[in-house]
C-alpha cells in the first residue's frame, strides 16, 4: 500500500504534516511465495500464493489497532489478513527485481485475496496506479469519517462499498469520491 493511501485511509490525509508522518516507518520490502494481480475491473490488486513468484511491497512499523480496524475495513471481505514473513530490502533493483538486495526477515501480516477466480492473469501495475489511479484513492473527502467508510452521497455504511472500483466510477462521476 502506497504511503499516500495509508494516511488517508486512516487519517483521511494523503500528505500530513511531519509530525504524524514521522510516527511510521515504510520501508521496501520483498514477499516469497506470493504473486500479485489485478482485481477484474478494478483499480487494485490482490496477492495469492505462488511458490515461483515474489511481491514487492511495503513493510510499515508504528501501526495501532485503530489504525489496522480502519486497514481491515478498507480492504473488505475480498482479503483475509494472515501472518507472513518479508525481507527487508537493503537495496531497491529494478522492476523485475534485479539488483535488490535483501536484509533481516521479519515477521508480519499482509492482505491475501480469497477468490483467485477474480484475478487477471498479468500482473497488477503499481506504477500505472500510481500516475493515473491514485488520486482517486487520496482524497481527503474520500474514505472514512469516525471510522466508517463515506460514499459519494455522504452516506455511511457498507452499502455501496465505495472504496472499491464500482464505487469509485460513481464517485468520480459525482465530481467527488
Amino acid at each position: 500500500m502506497a504511503s499516500e493511501v495509508f494516511f488517508t485511509v486512516c487519517f483521511r490525509m494523503a500528505n500530513p504534516p511531519q509530525a504524524l508522518k514521522s510516527e511510521y516507518t515504510f520501508r521496501p520490502a520483498i514477499l516469497h511465495g506470493y504473486c500479485r494481480r489485478r482485481v477484474k475491473d478494478a483499480d487494485y490488486p490482490g496477492i495469492v500464493p505462488d511458490a515461483e513468484h515474489t511481491v514487492r511491497g511495503t513493510y510499515v512499523t508504528g501501526l495501532t489497532e485503530a489504525n489496522l480496524v480502519k486497514l481491515d475495513f478498507f480492504e473488505g471481505s475480498e482479503y483475509d489478513r494472515l501472518p507472513v514473513k518479508v525481507k527487508l530490502l537493503e537495496k531497491v533493483g529494478d522492476d523485475k527485481g534485479e539488483g535488490n538486495v535483501e536484509g533481516a526477515e521479519v515477521e508480519t501480516s499482509t492482505y491475501v485475496f480469497k477468490d483467485k477466480a477474480l484475478l487477471e492473469d498479468k500482473e497488477w501495475d503499481f506504477d500505472h496506479f500510481r500516475n493515473e489511479r491514485m488520486k482517486h484513492w487520496t482524497r481527503e473527502d474520500y474514505c472514512f469519517s469516525g471510522g466508517e467508510p463515506v460514499d459519494a452521497r455522504g452516506k455511511h455504511g457498507l452499502h455501496d462499498q465505495p472504496w472499491r472500483t464500482e464505487g469509485m466510477q460513481r464517485a468520480v462521476a459525482s465530481g467527488s469520491s
